[in-house]
């Protein structure tokens, strides 16, 4: 099996979402989509992003483990209509093409502003995509938060002026009996 390599040799510029769609077979398009729907809360655009298949997933700070497309559409809405805003660009990445998948590896600065606080947070994220019907669709997304503390205010101030608050879970789910 051939291992995937960088598409790109050089430093990559950040992606907010606001770059050129031009063409959705080419990597940083698919991404810029992703980033654009995002910052944009649009529903209509993330929906064509990410693929319809029910082995789609998400495991990120705000929602968890999410599979399926409806369970992840629910934690966008959730974010989208809530109060709190946030806005996030991509940086630090590199991009990884074989075959019909991609990924994305590299780091997110994210902006949050609520009637209540405003304030700089930092994920570390992985993309997945599979190319589907010549589009690069999402298929898995992983994000991190290093800091405890920032994980905690951020998931306390979302979840406050949430229109539908996001449950977190006290303890994590076992796997086992």
């Amino acid at each position: 099996m051939a291992s995937a390599s960088p598409a790109f040799s050089s430093p990559l510029d950040p992606i907010t979402g606001y770059e050129d769609l031009r063409d959705l077979t080419h990597p940083r398009h698919a991404l810029t989509q992703f980033y654009r729907a995002f910052n944009t809360r649009d529903i209509v655009l993330m929906r064509q992003n990410w693929s319809a298949t029910d082995g789609v997933s998400m495991n990120n700070p705000l929602g968890g483990t999410k599979r399926g497309w409806p369970e992840i559409r629910r934690v966008y809405e959730k974010l989208f209509l809530g109060r709190a805003r946030i806005s996030v660009e991509f940086y630090n990445y590199s991009l990884h093409v074989s075959g019909e998948t991609f990924f994305a590896v590299g780091h997110e600065r994210a902006h949050l502003e609520s009637p209540a606080a405003t304030f700089d947070l930092s994920f570390r994220t992985t993309r997945i995509f599979h190319l589907l019907d010549h589009h690069w669709r999402q298929v898995h997304h992983h994000g991190s938060c290093d800091d405890p503390a920032l994980l905690d205010r951020y998931q306390s101030t979302v979840n406050s002026f949430a229109h539908d608050p996001f449950l977190f879970p006290s303890q994590p789910p076992r796997l086992y009996s």
